[in-house]
């Protein structure tokens, strides 16, 4: 899948907004205490990657009916589902000036009834974007930072009217941050999460 980038000013994905709030002090620190041990910045993507993914659940898998959506809260609260902990990648990414996407799958749920967006990052490297999945490994799951072909939490089944969508964004999905900011609570959350792009 050929990945397409919305905005062809690539400074748009290295920007602080409201949600990727790179500027806070959570985060910058967060972004220091990972780049002191990182040689380059491919390093630093790998290590800011495996933290999100490792050290701060996912909450349906912990079980935290908490909703998070700043980077910084979700950094701070160590807690968000796949959108939350992408904003946080993003974050730690673009505060080192590594440009960084959002971008979106649509998945069947689990519990059989329609479908839900999924949401992950992409990095810019070696002239390319790679998608990256921090959503969080767990029996089953098994996603790796790789830019050498795609190691994604999840793949999509077509026949189950499952996409991939190639859209790479600088900003959150509008929906998807409606969603996250008005519910109260997770079980909330999942009942008005967007469907599809």
């Amino acid at each position: 899948m050929e990945l397409i980038q919305e905005n062809p000013d690539l400074s748009a994905y290295l920007a602080a907004d409201e949600v990727i709030d790179h500027g806070h002090p959570v985060v910058r620190a967060t972004a220091e205490r990972l780049a002191r041990e990182a040689e380059d910045s491919y390093v630093y993507a790998r290590l800011a990657f495996e933290f999100v993914r490792d050290a701060i659940p996912h909450s349906q898998d912990a079980g935290d009916p908490r909703v998070t959506w700043r980077a910084s809260d979700v950094l701070e609260r160590r807690t968000g589902i796949c959108y939350a902990k992408a904003h946080a990648l993003a974050a730690l990414l673009r505060a080192e000036d590594i440009p960084t996407a959002l971008c979106y799958q649509r998945f069947a749920r689990d519990e059989g009834d329609g479908h839900v967006l999924h949401g992950l990052v992409a990095v810019r490297f070696r002239g390319a974007w790679h998608r990256q999945d921090p959503r969080g490994n767990k029996p089953g799951v098994d996603a790796r930072f790789s830019l050498d072909g795609e190691r994604l939490a999840f793949r999509t089944d077509a026949g189950a009217g499952e996409a991939d969508y190639p859209g790479l964004y600088a900003a959150p999905h509008p929906g998807v941050l409606e969603a996250l900011r008005t519910a109260a609570d997770r079980p909330q959350l999942w009942k008005i999460l967007p469907t599809a792009l």
